[in-house]
C-alpha cells in the first residue's frame, strides 16, 4: 500500500511538473506574439523602397443599402477605427511639425460613415413598427 501511494505520488508531482511547464511555455509564447494595443492608433511603417500606397474610395449609399444590419454595423466600427488611426496619426505628425501623408483618407472615411447613417435610417423610417422604428433611431443617434 505504501509502495502504490509512492508510485501515484510521484506520477502525480510528474504530471503536475509538465502541466506547469507547458503553461509556462504557452505563456511565454503569447508574450512574445502579443502586441500594444495601442499600436493600432497607428499605420505600419512602409520602408522607403515601398511604393506609394493606393487607398480606396468611400462607399457609396447604393453599395451600403445591399448590406444587412450586422454588416453595417461591423463596417461602422472599422471605420471608426480607422478614422481614430488616421486622426491619431495626424496630431502626432502636427505635434512634431510634419506634414500628413495622403490627408484625403480622413473625409473619405467621414463620408462613408455618413452614408452608412444615411442608410440606416432611411430603414428606421420604412420600419412598419413605430416602437421599432424608434428604437433603431435611438441606437443610429447613439453612433
Amino acid at each position: 500500500m505504501f509502495l502504490t501511494r509512492f508510485i501515484g505520488r510521484a506520477f502525480l508531482a510528474a504530471a503536475a511538473k509538465s502541466e506547469s511547464s507547458a503553461a509556462t511555455a504557452a505563456a511565454a509564447s503569447m508574450a512574445t506574439s502579443r502586441h500594444n494595443p495601442l499600436e493600432e492608433f497607428f499605420e505600419k511603417d512602409r520602408g522607403l523602397d515601398d511604393q506609394k500606397p493606393v487607398y480606396g474610395r468611400s462607399w457609396k449609399a447604393s453599395e451600403l443599402r445591399l448590406k444587412s444590419w450586422d454588416d453595417l454595423n461591423k463596417l461602422w466600427y472599422v471605420l471608426l477605427k480607422e478614422k481614430n488611426m488616421l486622426m491619431t496619426q495626424q496630431q502626432m505628425l502636427h505635434a512634431q511639425n510634419l506634414k500628413f501623408p495622403n490627408p484625403e483618407r480622413i473625409p473619405k472615411v467621414r463620408k462613408s460613415m455618413c452614408r452608412i447613417k444615411q442608410v440606416l435610417t432611411e430603414r428606421a423610417i420604412e420600419e412598419p413598427d413605430p416602437r421599432r422604428s424608434a428604437e433603431m433611431k435611438r441606437m443610429i443617434n447613439a453612433l
